[in-house]
């Protein structure tokens, strides 16, 4: 069955707070479009700052019975979560489908992504533990217990609407805190849908709360002015990142923050040029290049750039690009008109400045929002696609003559989310991986997402960790108890 054929009459399109659907306080509501057409998939109710301060209401009414949950009674739940999720896994990948342009088999792996976040934190739910030492004196025991930090507002963005959300969901659940999820405006069915399945999973109502709005300033703004609030985690843009750190300030709340990226690529010349390109077709396309951990700069030595760009070309070219609707499709639609524009802007500017097209280049015509995969050689170091988060189906490629100069490329960013080193030099690729100003590195692999480890970055690409037993304990506070027994 197509996205054409199915229909969205069965999709929660109102605000979700207290475990009921409710209309918008004022009435008003926005459209979702489909990004392969530019046509309404459906209205979504534009939730305003007393819905904002209503959803906060209900996570306080659920607060205490939630965190006094048993942990294993949670885990139950999780895992249930994760069986639903995965039995409605066709569903679901349609749906982010429609609302993201997402190609289907990269929309079905973000569901099996996404519900990993389920099973994994129903594992870690139970594992929360505390410490007992003797103080170094001898006075006395230092107790430690983990507690939940509370109130949480979690804010994800369109890219991975599924993903985004569990994996924020999910450790909150497990460290036992309620939650007001406010997903990006492009992509607010998906969330909803996932509202839907923690109901059917068993979470209480007012547990979690997901307030769809495209007045996103005023409703997140008035919540983390709520004293009763005291947990942000947000995945964006890092401008935007810097605005929110200001407005948690006010009220010291406890903040996670996944921003921007801008990952490097470096190929070696003794790297297998065969699984490099393999590992970039990966890193660069997957969800057509709009990923914060997407491959953004290649840098290749220089005794194997020429062949490494033929490659690499050569596959891009290949894929096939269309609407979701289409099962052979490899290269959906970008999500809106403003990133087709930001895109095509990168490219002209970067053959402006002396950079040759290999592959691509170019808006396809027809309608909806897409861009063909692109390959750009002769790229000045300092050419402004080096500098800003592509988000599209674009790989600029700069040829370096050592691993000094390698290095020093990749550091030259305010970012410092992810990067990729290919080699077959083991030491080498250890060595260089130390000397990355990065959170993460995929050595010899193109991906290095995974529900188990902990994802963040470093420099002005975040605060905090996500997945992993870390991103549980960022949803916990530590209490320090002086007893003496």
């Amino acid at each position: 069955m197509t996205a054409n054929e199915r229909t969205t009459g069965h999709l929660l399109t109102e605000l979700y707070v207290g475990g009921q659907a409710v209309a918008a306080g004022d009435g008003e509501r926005f459209p979702v479009l489909n990004p392969a057409t530019g046509d309404m998939i459906a209205t979504v109710a534009d939730g305003t700052v007393g819905d904002a301060i209503a959803a906060v209401d209900a996570a306080e009414r659920a607060a205490e019975s939630w965190a006094c949950t048993s942990p294993r009674r949670r885990a139950e739940i999780l895992q249930a979560a994760f069986g639903l999720m995965t039995d409605r896994a066709a569903d679901l990948a349609w749906l982010i489908s429609l609302e993201n342009g997402k190609a289907p088999r990269d929309a079905l792996a973000e569901v099996a992504y996404a519900a990993e976040f389920f099973r994994w934190y129903s594992e870690e739910a139970v594992r929360g533990a505390g410490t007992v030492t003797i103080a170094p004196g001898g006075t006395n025991r230092i107790l430690v217990q983990r507690r939940p930090v509370g109130i949480c507002v979690l804010v994800t963005p369109w890219n991975f609407p599924a993903a985004m959300a569990t994996r924020k969901i999910a450790p909150a659940l497990a460290a036992g805190c309620t939650m007001i999820l406010k997903p990006a405006s492009d992509t607010p069915l998906t969330a909803l849908a996932m509202a839907q399945i923690l109901e059917a999973a068993g979470v209480p109502d007012g547990v979690v709360n997901v307030l769809p709005s495209r007045r996103s300033g005023e409703v997140v703004s008035a919540m983390l002015h709520d004293p009763r609030v005291r947990k942000l985690s947000f995945t964006g843009s890092t401008e935007v990142g810097r605005v929110l750190l200001r407005e948690a300030a006010d009220q010291v709340i406890n903040t996670s923050m996944e921003l921007g990226g801008n990952a490097p690529f470096i190929v070696f010349a003794d790297a297998d040029l065969d699984a490099a390109v393999d590992g970039a077709m990966v890193a660069k396309m997957r969800n057509a290049g709009e990923a914060c951990t997407a491959a953004n700069r290649f840098y290749v030595e220089s005794p194997v750039a020429e062949e490494f760009s033929r490659l690499l070309a050569k596959r891009m070219a290949a894929l096939v690009v269309g609407p979701p609707s289409d099962a052979g499709t490899e290269v959906g639609p970008l999500v809106n008109q403003d990133t087709v524009d930001k895109v095509d802007n990168l490219v002209n500017g970067a053959v402006a400045e002396g950079a040759t097209v290999l592959t691509g280049g170019s808006r396809p015509e027809g309608p909806g929002f897409f861009y063909d995969p692109t390959v750009l050689v002769d790229v000045h170091p300092q050419a402004a696609i080096l500098a800003e988060e592509i988000f599209g189906p674009v790989a600029p490629i700069v040829a370096f003559n050592s691993e000094k100069e390698a290095i020093r490329l990749a550091n030259a960013t305010e970012y410092g989310l992810v990067a990729y080193v290919y080699t077959g030099d083991l030491a080498r690729g250890l060595r260089v991986s130390e000397r990355i100003e990065s959170g993460m590195v995929g050595l010899n692999r193109g991906v290095v997402s995974d529900p188990a480890a902990p994802f963040g970055g470093v420099k002005q690409s975040g605060l905090g960790r996500e997945g992993g037993h870390a991103g549980m304990l960022d949803y916990m506070e530590e209490q320090y108890v002086a007893v003496t027994w």
